[in-house]
């Protein structure tokens, strides 16, 4: 077992961690955040009695070092090896944390006691914004090269406010628009960057100096080698149907001619047409 270490290397001032403690402006704090939100857990006993707990693979207790020093909290961190569905020996870091006053202000800020996976959602006090994205993609996201050789990002989540707002942050910083739609077989969200973009969104969230995983911050530099190929095609940015696109469409009828009108492919005009007169997309409202 570790306990708080007075005499830990300095990377922060321990001592004058408490009057800022999960001020979630300090970039090692909303970074902190969101990985919690995502990989932590927090239960609740009787008695105000309780923890925070993070457990992870071994390989990466730097992190939870890294969240013990930012701690002005008595916190442990002890390993273990147990048997789990993906290995009959699995080494594991977790990090724990029992202070009250520590556990409300975790609290008060979005992280829910118990099951959480689909409540989590942004702090909604003022957070520097790619640390708190970059905690998230940490804890529950991956980065490297897909089987074919294309740079990816992507994050795994349950929260539809999560997986949203990553959707509205990508967008504003690569251009990149995903909807999101749970998976039917487990009703989780994958959300994916590839190519450029996803060169652009791990070089915004893995910067120089910035507290992450060892690991995920050397693919994120990995990656950054990518070109595209001469030869690979660039595809056009998808065009969103708008409502008075689909109103155009209905007063026409003719997918030709609404090609012609709204410079669209009739192949694209009869299928949209199809699935407004079938139901399944919704009429536009009049």
């Amino acid at each position: 077992m570790a306990e708080q270490d007075p005499s830990a290397p300095a990377l922060f001032d321990v001592g004058a961690l408490a009057p800022t403690f999960m001020n979630l402006e300090i970039p090692e704090y909303a970074y902190m955040f969101g990985f919690i939100q995502a990989d932590g857990h927090l239960n609740e006993r009787t008695r105000n009695r309780g923890s925070l707990t993070v457990e992870l693979n071994a390989r990466d207790i730097q992190i939870l070092h890294a969240f013990q020093r930012l701690t002005p909290y008595n916190s442990s961190i002890t390993e273990r090896t147990r048997s789990t569905n993906f290995s009959a020996s699995h080494h594991s870091a977790v990090w724990s944390l029992s202070a009250l006053e520590a556990r409300t202000t975790l609290n008060r800020l979005g992280l829910p006691y118990g099951k959480k996976s689909k409540k989590i959602t942004p702090p909604r006090v003022d957070f520097s914004r790619r640390d708190y994205v970059r905690g998230v993609i940490d804890a529950d996201g991956s980065i490297g090269f897909t089987a074919q050789g294309l740079p990816f990002v992507s994050l795994t989540t349950a929260s539809t406010a999560i997986g949203a707002y990553l959707c509205h942050y990508a967008k504003k910083v690569t251009g990149a628009e995903r909807r999101i739609k749970r998976n039917a077989r487990d009703g989780i969200y994958n959300i994916l960057y590839t190519k450029e973009a996803a060169l652009q969104l791990a070089a915004h969230l893995y910067y120089p100096d910035c507290l992450a995983l060892d690991r995920k911050k050397a693919k994120a530099a990995a990656i950054q080698a990518w070109v595209r190929p001469a030869d690979m095609k660039v595809a056009p940015p998808r065009r969103r149907w708008s409502p008075a696109d689909d109103r155009e469409l209905l007063r026409l009828g003719d997918p030709a001619a609404a090609a012609v009108a709204l410079d669209r492919t009739e192949q694209s005009c009869s299928m949209r047409l199809w699935r407004l007169r079938t139901g399944r997309t919704s009429m536009p409202s009049r």
